[in-house]
């Protein structure tokens, strides 16, 4: 490499700022694109983290009342009729119908098993529903975002090559920096892309045990009061 061109490139700036600066239009839109996903994703996972939180220490609590021997019927008063913990809806369901299925004289209305745990698996349903909330972004954005980063990548290059073929000079002053531009595109993909498939990973992981500890407590809360309907 001669004394002019080196000097040409050691002028040049590499920092990521002048990177995305030098970028032509549509990598710049990718690259803004990316960004947009990547702090969407970090925010649904935060978020999410909290939720989980929450929701275990809220069935931890639940849990320890239900098993504490207190009648059931006061323990549903005493949550009222607005619960806020998911385990304490899923009870609420399940109290609220068992009340509903007794006639004025004391009788059960038959088939009251199946509405009780037909109540709880609609309360299960939608305490799940807002569980995965968001988590299907974190998929898209995990399988979507490399793709989206290489388009913008080949897109750079192309435009580098462009150049290259106007200016009718190869050096690697020349090439260097529209090539750099372009690969800044892949990388915010993967840093988009890697930190949402691994926490979408932990995060329906996680989602599922909570789901299935509302299940479990639905099916045993349902054989308590199955016991009773034989009784």
């Amino acid at each position: 490499m001669d004394t002019a061109t080196l000097a040409m490139a050691q002028e040049i700036d590499f920092s990521l700022l002048a990177l995305f600066a030098r970028a032509t239009l549509v990598v710049k839109l990718v690259m803004i694109l990316l960004m947009i996903m990547s702090f969407w994703s970090w925010a649904i996972i935060v978020q999410k983290h909290l939720q989980y939180r929450r929701a275990r220490a809220e069935a931890a609590v639940f849990d320890r009342a239900f098993w504490s021997g207190e009648p059931l019927d006061e323990l549903y008063e005493r949550i009222g009729p607005e619960p806020q913990g998911a385990s304490e809806k899923v009870f609420a369901a399940g109290m609220l119908e068992w009340r509903r299925s007794h006639r004025q004289d004391g009788a059960l209305i038959a088939g009251a098993q199946a509405r009780i745990d037909r109540a709880m698996d609609v309360a299960i349903a939608r305490e799940s529903e807002s569980l995965n909330k968001g988590l299907s972004f974190l998929a898209t954005t995990g399988s979507t975002a490399p793709f989206i980063g290489l388009f913008g990548t080949i897109w750079g290059i192309k435009y580098a090559f462009e150049q290259i073929a106007i200016s009718q000079n190869t050096s690697l002053a020349v090439v260097a920096p529209g090539i750099a531009e372009a690969l800044l595109a892949t990388g915010i993909g993967l840093i988009a892309a890697i930190p949402a498939v691994v926490f979408y990973n932990k995060l329906n992981a996680d989602s599922e045990r909570i789901q299935s500890n509302y299940e479990s407590f639905a099916d045993e809360f349902a054989t308590i009061l199955s016991r009773q309907l034989d009784s």
